[in-house]
């Protein structure tokens, strides 16, 4: 099925004008669904003990992955997380609906205090879904689940105030009003982000530097062990803090009516492996642990993407899986035959352009380069405070290195790249050009194609233009219509006018509060007097506030 978003494609059959009530039995069946939890690591690549990397010392994730269906090839669709984010929430890949570039609603960090017009001329916009795309956690919210996320966000569109019943560094599954109701939470541990290379230079190192394992491409240097070190030693602590979200799943009771699954948005957040399409950036470790033991132990080498995550909770728990979500359910009900491929992107890193498609089966991985005249290493402010980073950019400078250290620093790239990964996992023997494998990067070249056609990727198209027709005719946001109030015998419903536009209200003494209700049936005029209401429809900016008060 074919999405762009240089149309907004109007989708029927969703959820949005639900009205049913939920009561009897079907409240019953509410209860009875099971609970979700995602814990997830940032910037890590599979450096566990189960994946067969012993440095870092991880028991509470060694005992997890034990009760665990664990996945040897899972990837994410971007080396970086802002794209992969937008993916994870919405089950459509990112390239689809304007999502691919890192990153589009801010600029980051360092580059705010850099006065310079290039990082400044960065452009800011919101990714557009077809209309009726929502967050998957609205649909759990549809469904009667309780949803919490602590707490980055980061989707490439603000996040809708629909979306979560809590976001925040104290949202947690402890906070729903019954504690029947189930829920779906998510905890994500930064303490493994590439900022804390440099942030926390300072704490006692864990694993010796000399015990480390430097790839060919990295100059062999104590600074480099260092900051490898460093990143092991970030491992180990994010471990405790699994460990204590864990602990308090178990402390209330809920271990055997919860599914857990554990991963890292992307791969390494160390340079040519954070925000590139090779392995080291893509590859990240997932354990599932299931109800009722089931799998657990097993190890599967599945391929599985993240744009397939957002379908297989929603399989999980029984809920419908919208015809937008261009993933594959990959347990549960709606399972679907394993993929033979993933596929993955790289464009724009803050000021760093670049556009690279990639596709990658079990064994070979190719890689196109739609501007093999750019380097690989341009300038980047936020990645350049690595000293990791500034000993090769040195290293550069003063003409060292081997020709395999030399080669993610050469002044232009080849059109094309290809790799048994079977017989060189760090990605450095292009194949591309040898004749013995042209069967092999021609069939991988074709689903390539296949995929960008599918997804209208608009591949080099300056951003300027995808503004454009992210927000036609002009490139200026559209906003969310206010929501109308219709009143009924015993009841007021509300509705908007904008196509795919989700409605959240606050009711009475809730006014005011943080949190809002999302609209899914009509509401008892008895229960009513005050109300506020808002839409948003993703991309777009929210509406003014409809509000009401009942004359008593």
């Amino acid at each position: 099925m074919k999405f762009t978003f240089y149309q907004l494609i109007s989708a029927t059959s969703l959820m949005f004008l639900l009205s049913c009530t939920i009561n009897g039995n079907e409240e019953n069946q509410i209860k009875d669904k099971p609970n979700i939890l995602w814990i997830t690591t940032e910037d890590m690549s599979p450096r566990l003990s189960v994946y067969g990397d012993n440095l870092a010392k991880t028991p509470h994730l060694d005992e997890f992955f034990k009760e665990s269906l664990q996945f040897t090839n899972a990837y994410s669709v971007s080396g970086v997380c802002s794209p992969s984010r937008a993916s994870l929430i919405t089950g459509m890949y990112p390239t689809a609906f304007g999502a691919q570039h890192m990153r589009t609603i801010k600029r980051t960090g360092a580059l705010d205090k850099i006065k310079d017009p290039e990082l400044l001329a960065i452009p800011t916009y919101e990714a557009v879904p077809p209309v009726g795309a929502v967050t998957f956690s609205e649909l759990f919210r549809r469904a009667g689940y309780y949803t919490t996320n602590n707490s980055k966000t980061d989707y490439q569109f603000h996040d809708p105030i629909t979306a979560w019943d809590e976001s925040s560094d104290k949202a947690h599954w402890r906070n729903r009003p019954d504690p029947e109701q189930p829920f779906f939470s998510i905890f994500n541990i930064m303490m493994t982000h590439e900022s804390k290379v440099w942030m926390n230079a300072e704490m006692p190192l864990l694993v010796d530097p000399k015990d480390i394992e430097v790839p060919p491409y990295y100059p062999d240097t104590e600074i480099v062990r260092n900051d490898m070190a460093i990143h092991y030693s970030n491992i180990i602590r994010m471990d405790s803090i699994v460990g204590k979200i864990l602990n308090e799943l178990k402390e209330d009771g809920l271990e055997d009516n919860t599914i857990v699954f554990y991963y890292s948005d992307h791969g390494d957040g160390l340079p040519r492996m954070k925000r590139w399409t090779y392995d080291s950036g893509i590859k990240v470790p997932l354990g599932v642990k299931l109800l009722n033991s089931d799998r657990a132990g097993e190890k599967t080498d599945q391929m599985v993407s993240f744009v397939d995550f957002a379908p297989t909770v929603l399989s999980l728990a029984g809920i419908s899986i919208p015809d937008y979500m261009q993933g594959k359910a990959f347990l549960g009900k709606e399972g679907k035959e394993p993929r033979e491929y993933i596929f993955a992107s790289h464009d724009r890193m803050d000021p760093s352009v670049n556009c690279i498609r990639t596709v990658r089966g079990k064994r070979y991985k190719y890689m196109r380069n739609y501007l093999p005249e750019k380097p690989y290493v341009q300038f980047l402010p936020y990645r350049d405070q690595m000293p990791l980073m500034r000993e090769i950019l040195k290293m550069k400078e003063e003409g060292k290195g081997n020709d395999i250290q030399k080669l993610w620093l050469a002044d232009s790239k080849p059109t094309e790249e290809l790799y048994d990964l079977q017989t060189d996992p760090h990605e450095i023997n292009n194949l591309a050009e040898k004749p013995e494998f042209m069967d092999i990067k021609s069939r991988l070249s074709q689903e390539l194609d296949s995929w960008i056609e599918a997804n209208n990727d608009p591949l080099t198209l300056p951003e300027t233009e995808i503004i454009k027709n992210l927000w036609p005719p002009y490139g200026e946001q559209p906003v969310t219509q206010r929501p109308i109030m219709e009143v009924e015998a015993n009841y007021f419903s509300l509705k908007c006018n904008t196509d795919g536009a989700s409605i959240a209200y606050q009711l009475n003494d809730s006014i005011g509060t943080k949190h809002w209700k999302l609209y899914t049936k009509p509401i008892l005029k008895s229960e009513v007097d005050s109300l506020n209401a808002v839409a948003i429809r993703i991309g777009f900016k929210q509406s003014e506030v409809l509000q009401f008060k009942r004359n008593l």
